[in-house]
């Protein structure tokens, strides 16, 4: 796979796990049923990432600021990866 292609996908794959995060958070600001079929699909894709962090990031109380940190986590990873290729 060539570089330029490579970068590609990974863009692609950042942007697209950001979608799902951004989509979970906004799923869990208005009332949607847990056994909601996108509210699951975006469940399992994203906490795989978001657990990890969780359990490093202090309590903040009803705050969950795991998203957050996976954003600017994602965000930083594309600036590597666009800087390297």
């Amino acid at each position: 796979m060539s570089g330029s292609l490579l970068g590609t996908f990974i863009t692609f794959l950042a942007y697209a796990l950001w979608l799902a995060i951004l989509g979970r958070v906004i799923t869990s600001w208005i009332n949607v049923s847990p056994s909601n079929p996108i509210v699951t699909a975006l469940y399992q894709m994203t906490e795989p990432i978001l657990a990890p962090i969780r359990r490093v990031l202090p309590q903040t109380g009803m705050i969950d600021l795991s998203p957050m940190v996976a954003i600017l986590i994602i965000f930083v990873i594309l600036q590597v990866v666009s800087r390297a290729l």
